[in-house]
């Protein structure tokens, strides 16, 4: 139990420069404290005590603002890195020496049975706000930029990013240009739908005034 102790605070230090002191780590580190607590909570999970598990977790939630469900399994040296909104789900699997940053995601896609989150290898990266959703692997020394959204398999020493996830690097080797990755920019695409808005309503005021036109023409021909 020291021995894992030990690597959990060890992983903590050598991957966060902030961190100064073992003391300060037991002290100020969320993503510590959670994952210690899940190791607890996997325990009674696995010895059919389901009911204190999630106590456990949740209890680790309320504290810490990271949900890790019991049945999830964490390797060694997992770095939760500040934490705050990470979330676990029960088949994920996550290898040794993973970094996952706040907001990341390791998730299902529906109500399905069985195996239903991804299994992450060891030595990932997966960076602030990534979704990473569904039953496949994550390969070896990936890292997965912020924000993305994968919901496929990842190879090796690979770089993902963009919604939906890209490959754009395989072991060194870029395979995708950057500025192909479609990345969502939501303040554009509103602006996109107000120009085209403008542009429909500037053609239907066109119509109208030749149709008015037309008819104040005829009126004077009248007169």
């Amino acid at each position: 139990m020291f021995d894992r102790m030990r690597r959990d605070i060890a992983a903590v230090k050598d991957r966060d420069p902030a961190a100064r002191s073992t003391a300060e780590v037991l002290l100020c580190y969320p993503g510590y404290h959670a994952v210690r607590s899940h190791r607890r909570a996997h325990f009674f999970y696995r010895h059919n005590l389901k009911l204190v598990a999630r106590m456990i977790s949740n209890w680790s939630r309320f504290w810490t603002g990271i949900e890790i469900h019991p049945g999830a399994r964490l390797g060694e040296g997992v770095f939760i890195d500040h934490g705050m909104g990470v979330v676990i789900g029960e088949t994920a699997e996550v290898g040794d020496n993973v970094t996952i940053y706040q907001g990341a995601t390791l998730g299902g896609t529906g109500k399905e049975t069985g195996k239903r989150h991804p299994t992450i290898e060891d030595n990932v990266v997966i960076s602030a706000g990534a979704k990473v959703l569904g039953p496949f692997t994550v390969g070896y020394g990936s890292k997965i930029g912020a924000g993305a959204v994968v919901l496929k398999e990842v190879p090796p020493l690979s770089t993902v990013v963009g919604v939906p996830g890209k490959v754009v690097k395989t072991a060194g080797q870029k395979v995708a240009d950057l500025d192909q990755v479609r990345l969502p920019d939501p303040v554009e695409e509103e602006i996109e739908a107000l120009r085209s808005r403008v542009v429909a309503l500037t053609e239907e005021l066109i119509r109208c005034e030749g149709r008015n036109c037309g008819y104040r023409n005829q009126s004077k021909e009248e007169n």
